[in-house]
């Protein structure tokens, strides 16, 4: 018969219902013995103790085992099937389902806190009795549990009782919030009806007043009237008393009139000879007005100061010095100095801010808003200042005559408004380059810019075709325009500047006003213009395009000193359609306008020769007549 391998104690001890809960791995030599005495006891029990179809896990019962025990023989084999699955016990499973790893005798020392002595597996009475404690244990819970559970139901029928309770609290408070609502809806109403009664009374109060305040009125009127009627009729009876006194006098008033008629005489000399005074000051300034008037700018030099050649009066603000030093022709006599004394209208010098370049010429600009025409151009070779006396930089401090020019405008407007007028304002810019015109202001493609040619109207009134106007209403608007401008226009760089104008630029602004109350209407043009710069070739080294630039430039100029020249001689014709630049600026030089020119000169000694071009030219203009200016006033 063959030798079948022993089944360990713990599968053997499975079998039993009371021994699951407290066996160990090193108990397993009595159980053994017990199994050979008795082997017909352990069959019915492993019967009875099969719950489950698996079997348990080997290594959780084998674990406790160092080492495997050798078979004991067929006795030992009736235990079981040799490869059966043995179902473990209920014990076993709950044991189980605890924790696994650990033998389930030990777990139940562990619960027991270590006093209970650790039983043998063959004692199985005592196991019981164990089983027994722990059950009254587990009943003793289970009762206070019960009770835990009957306090809780009743604690949970109380809430329910409570919860019904706030239930009807909260359906009667929803309707009593529905009551307030419909009542507060009412008193909505309520609350503008009296509002509107109130609006009713106050309408009504201030009506009331109103009517008080004419009954008083009416009271004090009738107060007057009855006094006045009593006043007519006491002057009445002084006038009746005063007849016979009147007649009386009679012969007292006669020497009266005739000291009277001989005060009259002597005042209405007096009066004629102050309408005499006024008509020769207003003369006076008639002339002043129609003349061109001619202010001189020096440009301080690089490092400041002033150059030697130029000499300035400290007591005289009109007189300018240039002192040429002249070579000898023969080389036998030492070198001359020759002085050329230039008088102007003012003459600034290179200390002399904007602001007070701009004070001289701000009544001039006011004449404008007058409804006079008035220009204002700069003159000088190429590097001498006059952009910047006309434009400035973008600093308040610095900037130049045309800003400037803009805002006193604007402001004078403003001032005038209260007095009833009316202005609208149109802006145009327009350069003059190689005798051609272009729109500064033209913001499309530049192959498509439309052509430009100078129309006189009518009424002698000079106009651009296809230029563009805009129309503004304050200083913000004309500086924009002022800027698109000079992004337009033609600079470039030459040996005396780096950034020289090219062309000739034009800004105008059409100025038209409407004093409705008193129907009178004004209409004028503020014309500032910032000529190019006058060059020589020598020095301006110009070639190729910069050469026809200087070309045009220089031939424009001199046709404006040919008619500069033909005004001061008050020649019968003037060459105004010489040049585009003259044409232009007909209406400013012989027209109806108030004309002032800056003559700009650089300090330094090479620009002598220019220097003295230009205040020779200056002196011409300054010199020049042209008609007395008058206001362009219309009565509707």
């Amino acid at each position: 018969m063959s030798r079948l391998p022993v089944m360990s104690a713990s599968k053997r001890v499975l079998t039993s219902t009371s021994s699951s809960g407290s066996e160990n791995g090193q108990d397993l030599a009595p159980a053994q013995k017990r199994v050979r005495k008795d082997p017909e006891s352990v069959k019915p029990q492993a019967a009875a103790t099969i719950i489950g179809g698996k079997r348990p896990a080997v290594a959780a019962t084998r674990a406790p085992l160092s080492k495997p025990v050798r078979g004991m023989g067929a006795a030992t084999v009736a235990v079981g099937p040799s490869r059966g699955v043995m179902k473990p016990s209920m014990a076993s499973t709950a044991a189980k389902g605890g924790n696994t790893k650990q033998p389930v005798a030990s777990t139940g020392t562990k619960a027991g806190g270590g006093a209970a002595p650790r039983r043998h597996a063959w004692d199985l009475k005592g196991k019981v009795s164990d089983m027994e404690g722990k059950l009254r244990n587990y009943q003793t819970k289970v009762k206070s549990v019960n009770q835990e559970n009957e306090v809780l139901k009743d604690s949970m029928t109380q809430s329910r009782t409570r919860v019904g309770q706030m239930e009807k609290e909260l359906v009667k408070q929803r309707n009593q919030i529905s009551e307030y609502e419909e009542e507060l809806t009412t008193l909505s109403g309520v609350r503008d009806e009296l509002e509107k009664v109130s609006s009713d009374k106050s309408t009504l109060q201030k009506e009331l007043s109103n009517l008080e305040g004419k009954y008083k009125v009416m009271e004090t009127l009738r107060d007057s009237q009855e006094t006045e009627l009593q006043t007519l009729k006491m002057k009445l009876s002084v006038q009746e008393s005063t007849l016979a006194r009147v007649q009386a006098t009679l012969r007292d008033t006669e020497e009266e009139v005739r000291g009277l008629k001989e005060t009259v005489a002597q005042q209405e000399d007096e009066l004629h000879a102050g309408e005499m005074e006024r008509r020769r000051l207003h003369n006076t300034i008639q002339e002043l007005k129609g003349n061109i008037r001619v202010f001189c700018r020096v440009r301080p030099l690089v490092d400041g100061g002033l150059s030697k050649h130029l000499q300035l009066p400290a007591s005289d603000n009109k007189m300018i010095t240039l002192a040429k030093t002249e070579e000898s022709h023969t080389g036998k006599t030492a070198d001359t100095q020759k002085n050329y004394n230039f008088s102007f209208d003012r003459v600034f010098g290179p200390q002399a801010s904007q602001h007070e370049v701009f004070e001289e010429i701000s009544l001039l600009v006011q004449s404008a808003l007058d409804g006079y025409n008035v220009c204002c151009f700069a003159y000088g070779q190429t590097g001498s200042g006059k952009t910047y006396t006309m434009e400035g930089d973008e600093f308040d401090e610095t900037r130049g005559v045309i800003p400037r020019a803009v805002k006193q405008i604007f402001k004078a407007a403003e001032k005038l408004a209260a007095q009833g007028w009316e202005f609208t304002f149109t802006a145009s810019f327009v350069e003059i380059y190689n005798e051609s015109l272009r729109d500064l202001l033209y913001t499309g493609k530049a192959n498509k810019r439309p052509e430009h040619e100078i129309r006189k109207s009518a009424n002698n009134e000079v106009t651009i075709t296809n230029l563009t106007y805009e129309k503004v209403s304050n200083e913000d608007q004309v500086l924009g325009l002022i800027n698109l401008a000079n992004q337009n226009r033609s600079t470039a760089q030459t040996a005396q500047n780096d950034r020289s104008s090219r062309s000739h630029s034009v800004f105008q602004l059409d100025i038209e006003g409407v004093n409705s109350g008193r129907d009178v209407k004004c209409k004028s043009t503020l014309c500032l213009v910032d000529l190019a710069g006058s060059e020589r070739m020598m020095k301006s080294q110009s070639q190729g395009e910069r050469f026809k630039e200087m070309t045009a430039i220089n031939t424009s100029l001199t046709n404006l000193g040919i008619v500069i020249a033909a005004l001061a001689n008050k020649e019968s014709h003037v060459p105004y359609r010489n040049s585009k630049l003259t044409y232009l600026l007909q209406a400013c030089l012989g027209g109806n306008s108030k004309t002032l020119m800056f003559v700009n000169i650089a300090p330094e000694t090479d620009s002598l020769g220019e220097t003295l071009n230009s205040l020779r030219f200056a002196s011409k203009v300054n010199a020049c007549v042209i008609g007395t200016a008058s206001a362009n006033r219309k009565l509707s």
